[in-house]
C-alpha cells in the first residue's frame, strides 16, 4: 500500500474480434454473413471472444473486495492516468503489455493469457486462475519481477517516447524516407571535464534513403527485429531482455550517387545512441506498432534514440 490507500488493480484489455466485426456490420448476423462469404465462420471469433470475457471476469473476481478497481481498453491508454500504487493486469496477447508500458512508471505488470497455447506467452505468463494467489503476492512485495529493458527516443525539442519492443523511425506512409544517421557515444557520468575517457569518437554519419529504421530491445528482438535480422548477413547478436542495449537496423536502403548502405545495422550499448537527422517530409516516430501515437519531425529535426531509464517491471512465475 502507499500513503494509507488500499492497492488498485488496473485490467487493460482490447477489444475482441467479434467486437470489431459488431462495430463494423452492426448485428452478430450481419457479421456471420461477411464471414461465410469469405469462407470463414463466425463460431470462431465467438470462442475467442468469450473465452476473453470469461478471462475477464476471474480477473475481477479475484480483486479483494476492500481493493480498488480501474479498467482501461488499449484504445483509451493515451488518456488514462496510473497511479503509483497500481498493480496493472493486462488481459490479452504479449503486444498489449509492449503497449501498456510506455505509460508506466514502475508499477508491476501481471501478464494474463485468456488463450494458452494460442498466443506466444512470452509476456503474458499467467492462466486467469492465478490472480486469486498473485495479487496479494504482488502487493505484498513477494512476487517475483523482472525489469525489462525499454527504449526512448527524444526530439530534439524535448519531445519523447517509449517502447518494449521497438522504435520505428520512418516516413509515415513506409514509402522511402530521407535523412542523415550516427552512433554517437556519450561520456560515463561522473568523468571529470578534460579527462581522456570523455573524449567522444567522432560518429560516423551517413547519409539514407530506406523504409526506415528500428531499434529494438531485446524483447523486441523476437518481433519485428528478428525477422529483419533473418535476411540481413551479419546482424548483430541481439541483447537479452534485462541486458541495457538495443539492436537496430536500417530497413532497404537504397545505394544512390548520394546515399549510402554502410551503416545499416549495429548495437548500442547503455552509453550509445542513435541519431536520426530528418531531411525530406512526412517522417514520424512511433513505438511498438501504434502508429496512431506517434511523432511528427520536421525538416533537420533530429531524433536521438537509445537505452530508456524507465523500464517494465514484469511479475513473472
Amino acid at each position: 500500500m502507499t500513503g494509507g490507500l488500499a492497492p488498485r488493480v488496473v485490467v487493460v484489455n482490447r477489444h475482441s474480434e467479434l467486437d470489431e466485426l459488431l462495430g463494423r456490420h452492426g448485428t452478430r448476423a450481419a457479421a456471420a454473413h461477411y464471414l461465410r462469404q469469405r469462407g470463414r465462420n463466425i463460431d470462431e471469433v465467438v470462442d475467442r471472444h468469450d473465452g476473453l470475457a470469461a478471462a475477464l471476469t476471474t480477473v475481477s473476481a479475484a480483486v479483494p473486495v476492500d481493493w480498488r478497481r480501474g479498467q482501461v481498453n488499449r484504445d483509451d491508454l493515451p488518456r488514462f492516468l496510473f497511479g503509483p500504487e497500481d498493480i496493472v493486469v493486462v488481459v490479452g496477447q504479449d503486444g498489449l503489455v509492449a503497449n501498456v508500458a510506455k505509460y508506466l512508471d514502475g508499477q508491476p505488470v501481471v501478464g494474463v493469457d485468456p488463450e494458452p497455447g494460442r498466443n506466444a506467452g512470452v509476456l503474458v505468463r499467467f492462466t486467469p486462475a492465478a490472480a486469486g494467489r498473485l495479487l496479494p503476492a504482488v502487493a505484498a512485495g513477494r512476487a517475483t519481477v523482472r525489469d525489462r529493458t525499454m527504449v526512448r527516443a527524444e526530439l530534439d525539442d524535448g519531445q519523447e517516447l517509449l517502447g518494449l519492443n521497438e522504435i520505428f523511425v520512418g516516413h509515415r506512409s513506409h514509402q522511402s524516407a530521407r535523412y542523415l544517421l550516427s552512433v554517437v557515444t556519450t561520456p560515463p557520468p561522473g568523468v571529470p571535464a578534460g579527462s581522456d575517457r570523455r573524449r567522444r569518437p567522432v560518429p560516423k554519419v551517413e547519409r539514407h534513403s530506406s523504409s526506415g529504421v528500428v531499434v529494438g530491445t531485446g524483447t523486441g528482438a523476437t518481433g519485428w527485429c528478428a525477422s529483419i535480422a533473418r535476411d540481413r548477413p551479419g546482424a548483430p547478436v541481439p541483447p537479452a531482455p534485462e541486458e541495457p542495449a538495443l539492436c537496430w537496423f536500417v530497413r532497404e536502403a537504397w545505394p544512390s550517387p548520394v546515399t549510402g548502405v554502410a551503416l545499416t545495422t549495429g548495437r548500442l550499448g547503455a552509453d550509445e545512441s542513435l541519431q536520426v537527422v530528418a531531411e525530406g517530409p512526412g517522417m514520424v516516430v512511433f513505438a511498438d506498432g501504434l502508429e496512431t501515437d506517434r511523432l511528427a519531425m520536421s525538416w533537420g529535426q533530429r531524433v536521438t534514440v537509445r537505452v530508456a531509464p524507465r523500464r517494465l517491471r514484469l511479475v513473472v512465475p
